[in-house]
């Protein structure tokens, strides 16, 4: 009946309909204010109905209203829709804007439009009652910028798609070898040089294929100023990655004394124009610490998130094997071995955001060597990490590249655009769970929650990464949002009938999404190398 996605905890539905019309008005008070702004502008431009403000939630009868109700977690929600109007109320802000977003939802796909099709359309709510409330505090995707760069605009928009799915964290990979993407102004070379390369490889780095012009870009700072204000109003966390101690060729080919100068010639490093794990790595020196928390600096200012990821991964120990600096780094400070060496490195950054408020999280190899204590961990190589981690009493982002890297390919077929990995159809994604088995209800109580991640080396533009992203991202919402069976007892094919109204919405906020039936013409890209991986995934 409600065909909602990510389905709510409860939803009972009655006879009858409330109908909007020009008369009806849209209360908010002072706490939901926010909320009233962003679902009238939302409402209006798809229906045209102009939705005036309420004064009071009696003036609302017939319309809209929205409020707190304390008894509510923060954001949990319940919407009622009755012959009085409709009420969406919610222990939080937060809470109120995503029972708003599934009142549009209650709407019709129409609801998306930006400008109303038919003004003599008739706008109605089922009576019903709902009552609803996320399973996890952290349901996130990760964009990867850093590769292939998402102008401004395209990032916004990736916030509406998040918020329409109820997920709550952008993780912003900024940097990497491939491109430095943030103005940070007291190291200008980071973007004047870092952010652009002169050339792509196109597909998998085996790939004889070129893109001989130069790719880059990068967000000012009131850019991001702006993408972390509109990411707020949704109610959404903007979490900054910046990559130490690997994926830092970008950084090193505008300031080369933050690279292993006694072992390579770094002055002759550019910003890397293909992929996979680069040998280049930061340099253990106060210097590149010093760079880095000036660089760090500049990052808090800008971002208020209680994380910031650091990165960690993949970091290629053979530099620092080869660096009497490193050796002797390693030496002073009595640690072991090369592995102890990152553990050191990833520790300075833990306690310096420590000292300033916040808290760092990185992918799974930080636990090489040891983990600080308040560090969170990211767990990509599978469920390993995760596990360990939260044994150890680190709370934990799930994200297993077997499950939910969303730059793998959907199937088999050879039609399918650069095929990447594992196969991760819909309902193998559908049947994710988050939270292994193994662990025990307490050590469970640190898996924070899940992300799914978007890695664009393949990805050349916004319609690569909607036919990465959609239709998976949805089924990824609900494994996040709902309260949902053991993965074998989830019903599939009652989602995929939930997903046939859902297309309509992806369609009417123009997602390039990978059809049913298999990729469109255009969407395929013939000729280009992938790197596919036979087989199933490793469960763990």
């Amino acid at each position: 009946m409600t065909q909602l996605i990510p389905a709510p905890r409860s939803a009972v539905a009655a006879s009858g309909e409330v109908r909007l019309t020009r008369h009806s008005r849209l209360y908010a008070d002072s706490a939901t204010e926010g909320v009233g702004h962003w679902l009238s502008a939302a409402l209006r431009q798809a229906t045209g109905l102009p939705l005036r403000e309420g004064r009071e939630l009696a003036d609302a009868e017939g319309g809209i209203g929205l409020r707190l109700d304390p008894a509510l977690g923060p954001e949990e929600y319940r919407l009622v829709s009755d012959r009085s109007g409709v009420l969406v109320e919610g222990g939080g802000a937060a809470g109120v804007f995503w029972g708003a977003q599934t009142l549009r939802q209650l709407l019709g796909p129409e609801a998306y439009r930006r400008a109303p099709l038919d003004r003599d359309r008739v706008w109605s709510v089922p009576y019903l009652r709902i009552e609803d409330a996320p399973r996890f505090r952290w349901r996130g995707l990760m964009l990867d910028v850093a590769r292939h760069f998402t102008p401004k605009e395209g990032v916004l928009r990736h916030l509406d798609l998040m918020a329409a799915h109820k997920l709550n964290v952008f993780h912003f990979h900024l940097t990497d070898d491939q491109g430095w993407r943030i103005e940070i102004e007291r190291h200008p070379r980071l973007t004047e040089i870092g952010s652009w390369r002169a050339r792509t490889k196109t597909g998998h780095r085996a790939s004889p294929l070129w893109e001989d012009k130069p790719h880059g870009g990068y967000y000012t700072q009131d850019d991001i100023r702006e993408i972390v204000a509109y990411a707020a109003e949704r109610h959404i966390t903007v979490v900054p990655e910046i990559d130490v101690p690997g994926h830092s060729q970008a950084a090193i080919a505008a300031y080369p004394e933050l690279g292993n100068t006694d072992v390579i010639d770094t002055t002759a490093l550019s910003v890397w124009d293909t992929w996979g794990i680069n040998p280049n790595v930061l340099a253990p020196t106060d210097n590149t610490l010093r760079f880095y928390e000036g660089v760090f600096e500049e990052v808090l200012r800008l971002f208020p998130s209680e994380f910031v990821h650091i990165g960690g991964d993949e970091c290629p120990k053979d530099q620092w094997r080869r660096s009497e600096t490193a050796q002797a780094r390693i030496r002073e400070l009595g640690l072991a071995d090369e592995d102890e060496l990152q553990s050191w490195f990833i520790g300075h950054f833990d306690t310096w955001l420590t000292a300033r408020g916040r808290r760092l999280i990185g992918w799974d190899e930080i636990l090489e060597g040891g983990l600080a204590k308040g560090a969170a961990v990211s767990s990509w190589r599978g469920y390993a990490g995760g596990i360990a981690a939260a044994r150890a009493g680190h709370d934990v982002v799930m994200c297993p590249e077997q499950q939910v890297y969303l730059d793998h390919r959907q199937d088999p077929g050879p039609e399918e655009p650069v095929p990447i990995g594992w196969v991760r159809t819909l309902e193998d994604v559908y049947r994710f769970e988050p939270v292994p088995p193994e662990l025990t209800p307490e050590e469970a109580r640190h898996v924070l929650g899940t992300q799914a991640n978007l890695w664009t080396e393949v990805m050349e533009d916004h319609a690569r990464v909607d036919y990465q992203a959609f239709p998976r991202l949805a089924a990824f919402a609900e494994v996040a949002w709902s309260a949902l069976p053991a993965p074998a007892e989830r019903d599939f094919a009652e989602f995929q009938r939930r997903m046939t109204t859902h297309y309509r919405r992806l369609d009417a906020l123009g997602v390039a999404y990978r059809p049913p039936t298999g990729p469109l013409p255009w969407q395929r890209r013939p000729g280009v190398l992938g790197r596919p991986t036979d087989g199933p995934p490793p469960s763990r």
